[in-house]
C-alpha cells in the first residue's frame, strides 16, 4: 500500500510543537520562533520528509519564489551558460526559474512578459532585452543582464574594457591592421573599446564589418573583411559565434591563423577551447553577473543601480601566444 503523506500535524507531533509553529517555520513567519525551537522542527521536517504545499505556500507569503528568464535566444552557448548560472543561484536561495526565448524581437518579448507574469513571477531577468520591453505595468522586480535599461537596475560585463583589453594583445603581437566584426544597432561599448587601443597604439582603425551575433554571420564578415583593399592580419569579433564563424572563413580562404590572420573573441563559451586553433577570448563573468542578478532580485533596494563586472582575457593559440 501506498504510504500516507507525512502531515504537519506529525512534524509538530515528532517536534513537540504546535502546528502554528510548525507553519511559522515553514513559512518564515509571521511570527519569530526560537532557535533551539527552529532546529527542532527543521530536523523534524528532514527526518519524516515533510513537503510543505508549494501553491498552498506561495499563496499564503504571496510569492511564488519563481523567476521568469527571457533571452534573445536559448541556442546561443553565451546565454545557455548565463542561464545555467542564473539556475544554479537561484536555488541556492530557494528559487526556481522559468526560461524562455525572445528571439530579440519586441513583440514576442513583451508578449513572455505578459505571460510570465500571469504565472505570479516573484522576479524578471530579461537578458539583452531589446529597447522597448514595455515595462510600466510591471510590478515585480526586474533586472537587465548584458544592457542598461533606464527604468530598471542592470548586470553587464565591461564591455568597452574588455574589448580594449583584447585588441591591445593584438597590438602587442606586432599587428597593425585590426579588422572588427561588431553586432548590429544597440552594442557600440566593444566597438569603443576597438577604437580606444587603435587610438592608444597609434593605429588607424581597420576595416569593419557588421554582422548578426551567430556563425553564419561571423562567416560572412570574415570573407567581406578577406576582400577589403586593406585586408587585416588580426580580427577581433564582438562575440564567440562570430569568431567561429570568422574561423571558417579563413580557413576556406586557405589562410593559416594564427600565422596569416589572428582572432580574439568576446565571450568566453566553452566551445571557443574546442574550435580549431582554440580561440583567445575576453570572457564574461556570468557566475558573478548571475549571483549579483539574483541577489538583486532578492534583497535589492528601489533605487535603479548599474553594476559592471571585469572580463578576464584568456590566451590560447589564435592570436599567436
Amino acid at each position: 500500500m501506498p504510504k500516507d503523506p507525512v502531515t504537519r500535524n506529525d512534524v509538530a507531533e515528532y517536534a513537540g510543537v504546535s502546528t502554528a509553529v510548525v507553519s511559522y517555520v515553514v513559512n518564515e513567519g509571521p511570527r519569530k520562533v526560537a532557535p533551539e525551537t527552529r532546529a527542532r522542527v527543521l530536523d523534524a521536517i528532514r527526518t519524516l520528509g515533510y513537503r510543505p504545499n508549494a501553491t498552498a505556500r506561495a499563496l499564503r507569503m504571496g510569492t511564488t519564489r519563481t523567476f521568469g528568464l527571457i533571452t534573445p535566444d536559448g541556442g546561443n552557448p553565451l546565454f545557455a551558460g548565463l542561464a545555467k548560472a542564473i539556475d544554479r543561484e537561484a536555488a541556492a536561495r530557494g528559487y526556481v526559474v522559468l526560461q524562455t526565448s525572445a528571439d530579440g524581437d519586441p513583440v514576442t518579448e513583451r508578449a513572455k512578459i505578459a505571460e510570465l507574469l500571469t504565472r505570479q513571477v516573484s522576479g524578471l531577468l530579461l537578458v539583452a532585452p531589446t529597447a522597448d520591453p514595455s515595462l510600466d505595468d510591471v510590478e515585480v522586480p526586474v533586472i537587465a543582464i548584458n544592457r542598461v535599461l533606464p527604468t530598471v537596475s542592470s548586470v553587464r560585463p565591461a564591455y568597452r574594457e574588455g574589448a580594449r583589453i583584447g585588441v591591445e594583445h593584438l597590438i602587442s603581437h606586432g599587428h597593425r591592421t585590426i579588422g572588427l566584426v561588431i553586432g548590429g544597432a544597440g552594442h557600440p561599448e566593444r566597438e569603443l573599446g576597438w577604437r580606444d587601443a587603435l587610438a592608444a597604439g597609434g593605429l588607424a582603425p581597420g576595416p569593419v564589418a557588421h554582422a548578426t551575433f551567430s556563425r553564419a554571420g561571423g562567416r560572412a564578415a570574415g570573407r567581406e573583411l578577406l576582400a577589403s583593399p586593406d585586408r587585416p592580419t588580426a580580427i577581433f569579433a564582438s562575440s564567440d559565434l562570430q569568431a567561429v564563424g570568422v574561423l571558417s572563413a579563413l580557413h576556406e580562404a586557405g589562410l593559416r591563423v594564427p600565422d596569416d590572420v589572428a582572432v580574439v573573441a568576446f565571450d568566453g563559451t566553452p566551445e571557443t577551447e574546442y574550435s580549431w586553433p582554440p580561440l583567445t577570448v575576453v570572457r564574461q563573468p556570468l557566475e558573478r553577473m548571475a549571483e549579483a542578478a539574483v541577489g538583486q532580485l532578492i534583497d535589492g533596494a528601489q533605487a535603479v543601480e548599474a553594476f559592471t563586472f571585469p572580463t578576464e582575457l584568456i590566451l590560447r593559440r589564435s592570436c599567436g601566444c
